[in-house]
């Protein structure tokens, strides 16, 4: 009898296929599938998040209105704090969602 043959695989395949290989060997477990009351839990985070990352942009537009007729050091002051607390709120998110992911409950301070 004549063996069935494979259809050909791209190189992404060959490539997952390497890299769980790999994990294998290195005795990297398989990724588990979230829950769905992770799922929904990561879905309030990223919401929250959006939220505090409107109101953050709200706020930095007022400033730098404000300072429009100042002296533009300010300007650059107040821009490097938008960065600074969108990098903190986007940490504190991909904390957070990896905190659920590992199974552990977030509190009401968090």
């Amino acid at each position: 009898m004549a063996k069935k043959e494979e259809p050909l695989k791209s190189a992404y395949e060959l490539a997952m296929e390497r890299l769980r290989a790999k994990d294998r060997e290195a005795g990297v477990d398989e990724p588990t599938r979230l829950t769905d009351e992770q799922k929904e839990s990561i879905a309030e985070l990223r919401q929250a998040a959006k939220a505090k990352l409107a109101e953050i942009e709200i706020m930095h537009r007022e400033q730098i209105a404000a300072a429009m007729a100042g002296d533009p050091q300010e300007i650059g002051q107040i821009e490097e704090r938008l960065r600074v607390d969108r990098r903190r709120v986007e940490s504190k998110l991909e904390s957070d969602i990896a905190r659920v992911k590992r199974g552990e409950t977030l509190g009401d301070d968090d």
